[in-house]
């Protein structure tokens, strides 16, 4: 059976989504077909505001409606540490323990041979800015994930930090988080008490 062009290509677009196999794209496209017409339109307007209607915090480089975001601006955080995460997600996880209380730096991703990504295509020199610039910082907590890539991000970003303290430039902790993340995980989607745990058993690198 031919199918029809315009759901071949909805089928093609979200098979390039991660996690979505051939089946998924075709049950998701059928599915919609199904759909009252201005539920999809409301989607597909949803789906082109996406980026037109967001931007980088320049500070923190969380995704936001505002430059600095709500975060950074934020009154009563603890300015003197700086959690580092892979994804805005992660953000969402630590801000659900209401334990952390300092500001964020999301690296958007995790330096990965394989998949070519380099520190370079990651905001570490922004993080590196910062620690340069600000003086108020006492504590860096590494917050990659606990998987190959989120190691060896951890390891890159240490050296560097351990750089700048060597050359007397700068004085604070660095600390990666503590027992509780199982291997391999990601932290979206570690509970609150196991997050809680890991910030407060965090230990120095």
């Amino acid at each position: 059976m031919k199918i029809p062009k315009p759901l071949l290509k909805l089928i093609e677009s979200f098979q390039k989504l991660p996690g979505i196999g051939p089946k998924t794209a075709q049950r998701l496209t059928y599915y919609l077909l199904h759909v009252p017409q201005g539920e999809l339109d409301s989607f597909a307007e949803a789906l082109s505001q996406l980026k037109k209607s967001t931007i980088l915090c320049s500070i923190c480089r969380n995704v936001a409606e505002t430059d600095p975001c709500p975060i950074c601006v934020e009154d009563g955080r603890d300015e003197q540490t700086i959690l580092v995460v892979e994804q805005p997600l992660d953000i969402l996880a630590f801000e659900r323990t209401r334990k952390f209380t300092g500001r964020y730096h999301v690296l958007h991703g995790s330096i990965s041979p394989l998949e070519n990504i380099g520190p370079d295509e990651l905001y570490i020199d922004d993080l590196l800015k910062r620690t340069r610039e600000d003086e108020s910082i006492k504590e860096i907590i590494i917050a990659t994930n606990p998987t190959m890539e989120g190691e060896a991000t951890a390891m890159y970003i240490s050296k560097k930090l351990k750089a700048q303290i060597a050359d007397g430039r700068k004085k604070f902790k660095i600390t990666r988080l503590g027992m509780g993340i199982p291997t391999g995980a990601d932290l979206e989607y570690a509970d609150e008490t196991t997050l809680e745990q890991a910030i407060e058993g965090r230990r120095n690198i």
